[in-house]
């Protein structure tokens, strides 16, 4: 069912195998997790099986290239995942990190033996994927984190802490972020790949953080006491993990505009069917000319949104998003899906504020879109340094 003001869009680099690909993930969200959502909720995590059998359908590692058991596409296919893991509510597996992030990583700088070694694992789902740059007091100055890895012998041994890690709790496979040099900036940072369990020695997971939104994806403290990791771990070359994640966070914040965009269709959708189902003053909502006025700014927003991020998937396909455009993405997108589910959530009333109806867990989850991969502050601010 097409969103009301984009009916007879499409985007254009929808293919017919995009279209079977929304099918597949829209059956997969709807009949083998989403049942689960309120215990998902109260435990606070996703289930291993739900990656197992989103792996054993072929929807992990869709931009993967099929010789390391990937599905062979680009990024309109994790795209289109993205977006209908989002518009059908489905928000406990972290598939936006595990696949579209830690899997473009490897794939972008790891080595043949380390592609094939962890590749297949991530998109099969027997391993869970994530990625640690953020430090308690750092925030979005990935440039002061204070993780060091120290070379000793055929080992790094690792000391320090990382926060707000989506995926934390189950990470199996952890791309972290360490200082190899204290003294050279930037130019000190490398990425190194950590093979995680719990009896991993100078390895502990902390608490699974409690949050206002997405309760039922995990989001943990990491701490490292002296963890050693193979030195053939290392991703790419020392000192070239600033360089590499600068690299890749235009697609993470294209992932992120994915979602916000899903979100905001999905608001669209439920706030104008409430209103032509409820009655206020004797006829519909709709009837009203304040809600129609409503429902029209927020159709307009979103159709505006859908063109803005389809145009910046088509440049990334082509290797032509460039940080501030992506930055763009992120800032306006995200704002976007903050202001379209608000206005949305007023349309419900005192019932917008309960749980009984999405809209109100929409407008809790929409809240982080404006922090992570970068506050959005900081997208001004890479946006301003091109003008």
């Amino acid at each position: 069912m097409p969103t009301p003001g984009l009916d007879g869009y499409a985007p254009p680099w929808l293919k017919p195998e995009h279209d079977d690909l929304a099918e597949l993930a829209r059956d997969f969200f709807a009949k083998e997790v989403l049942p689960h959502a309120g215990r998902l909720d109260r435990q606070g995590h996703p289930d291993r099986e739900h990656y197992l059998r989103a792996g054993e359908l072929g929807l992990l590692g869709l931009s993967v290239p099929e010789q390391y058991g990937g599905g062979g596409g680009d990024f309109t296919h994790e795209a289109v995942l993205i977006h209908e893991q989002t518009r059908c509510g489905e928000g406990s597996l972290g598939l936006a990190v595990h696949s579209g992030i830690v899997t473009g990583y490897l794939a972008r700088y790891g080595t043949e033996e380390q592609k094939r070694r962890w590749l297949p694992g991530l998109c099969r789902g027997e391993l869970v994927g994530a990625i640690a740059m953020t430090e308690p007091g750092g925030g979005s100055d990935l440039q002061a984190i204070r993780t060091r890895a120290v070379l000793d012998g055929e080992d790094y041994v690792v000391t320090g802490s990382k926060t707000f890690i989506t995926n934390g709790g189950l990470a199996d496979l952890l791309i972290l972020a360490v200082k190899t040099d204290t003294g050279q900036g930037a130019a000190g940072i490398s990425l190194l790949v950590c093979e995680l369990s719990d009896d991993t020695p100078g390895f502990q997971r902390g608490r699974l953080i409690e949050k206002i939104g997405l309760h039922a994806n995990d989001t943990a403290e990491l701490f490292f006491d002296e963890m050693r990791v193979p030195a053939g771990n290392l991703l790419g070359s020392e000192g070239g993990g600033f360089f590499q994640m600068m690299e890749q966070l235009p697609q993470e914040r294209l992932v992120i505009g994915v979602g916000a965009v899903a979100a905001m269709q999905r608001a669209v959708e439920l706030a104008v069917a409430y209103a032509k189902e409820r009655t206020a003053f004797g006829k519909p909502l709709i009837g009203h000319q304040n809600t129609r006025m409503v429902l029209a700014d927020c159709a307009t927003r979103t159709r505006a949104s859908r063109i803005f991020l389809d145009d910046c998937i088509g440049r990334h396909t082509r290797g032509e998003l460039d940080v501030a455009t992506a930055a763009m993405a992120k800032l306006w997108l995200t704002e976007g899906q903050c202001e379209v589910v608000d206005k949305c959530l007023q349309i419900f009333g005192g019932y917008g504020y309960t749980t009984e109806y999405p809209i109100a867990r929409m407008y809790a989850d929409a809240r982080v879109q404006k922090i992570y991969g970068g506050t959005n502050e900081i997208m001004k601010e890479l946006i301003a340094r091109v003008l």
